[in-house]
């Protein structure tokens, strides 16, 4: 994993002065990293986080969010990996690697306007804005993922997915999630639109530039997607990445308060166990 540089730091005020007495428990949570390939190399959809949002607020992210009780309904066609490798890949159970695949294609659709589904366990929907309506009753939590997909006539493909991370909110933030990562590009002739209330603005960007955004200031990065970026940042492609092997293991980071600056830290890295103020960088 590339380490995390110094100057990565978080917001004064942005970490609670007091931890909890008892740890909140981190809710599951899916993120999907929407790769293609554009002309210059590979490119990575991204969105910022609207500046009131209680969570990571103004930060540049990934599509993702939290796990809903019907991502775990067992009636969803599915195609690709069963949810028990998914389980071997999470470290988990396969019923909630089943409802983490599901909230990862829900949240993806959502955010971006990308299904990853289509009429056969071997095809793909190419116009995605067909089910617009649907979207935004999946939003509204007027209509489950199951319910869609069941009246659409379409199939989840959970092979159009790679297992990437787990990334976890320190102990001592009161708002906490326990996040899989996924890898998945961009179905041919479907658009990213980042049509969502919970951003400002999305685009694709190649992840050395939007790197160089961030050490620039203009960009907000959070541990796990500077992580992300910076190892993407080494594939030359789609097929690159997707064919990079993963061995996903927990991450829970901390933050440490040093020189007037508030760092986030991994374990084994120096300052990890020590006593120090911790927070969240999600």
């Amino acid at each position: 994993m590339p380490e995390l540089p110094e100057e990565l730091t978080l917001p004064e005020g942005s970490v609670p002065e007091l931890s909890p007495a008892v740890p909140a428990t981190p809710r599951d949570a899916a993120t999907v990293v929407l790769v293609r390939d554009g002309i210059a190399g590979l490119e990575v959809f991204l969105l910022r986080r609207v500046a009131g949002m209680a969570f990571a607020a103004g930060m540049t992210v990934f599509p993702g969010g939290g796990v809903d009780a019907r991502d775990a309904d067992t009636s969803v066609a599915w195609a690709g990996p069963e949810p028990a490798w998914w389980g071997r890949a999470f470290h988990c159970a396969p019923p909630l690697a089943r409802a983490l695949v599901c909230a990862a294609v829900r949240e993806t659709f959502e955010e971006s306007g990308v299904l990853l589904a289509g009429p056969s366990p071997t095809t793909v929907v190419g116009d995605a804005s067909a089910y617009a309506e649907a979207r935004q009753r999946l939003v509204s939590r007027e209509l489950s993922l199951a319910q869609f997909l069941a009246e659409a006539g379409l199939v989840l493909r959970a092979d159009l997915l790679r297992p990437w991370a787990n990334w976890v909110t320190p102990a001592a933030e009161p708002r906490r999630y326990d996040t899989r990562f996924f890898l998945a590009c961009l179905p041919e002739g479907q658009h990213a639109d980042g049509m969502t209330t919970e951003a400002e603005d999305a685009q694709w960007q190649r992840p050395a530039d939007a790197l160089a955004d961030w050490r620039a200031g203009h960009r907000k990065l959070l541990p796990p997607t500077w992580v992300t970026l910076t190892e993407l940042a080494e594939c030359d492609s789609v097929a690159n990445a997707l064919a990079t092997p993963r061995s996903v293991a927990r991450i829970e980071p901390k933050v440490v308060r040093t020189a007037g600056a508030l760092r986030v830290v991994l374990p084994g890295d120096p300052g990890y166990d020590a006593d120090a103020d911790q927070g969240a960088p999600g």
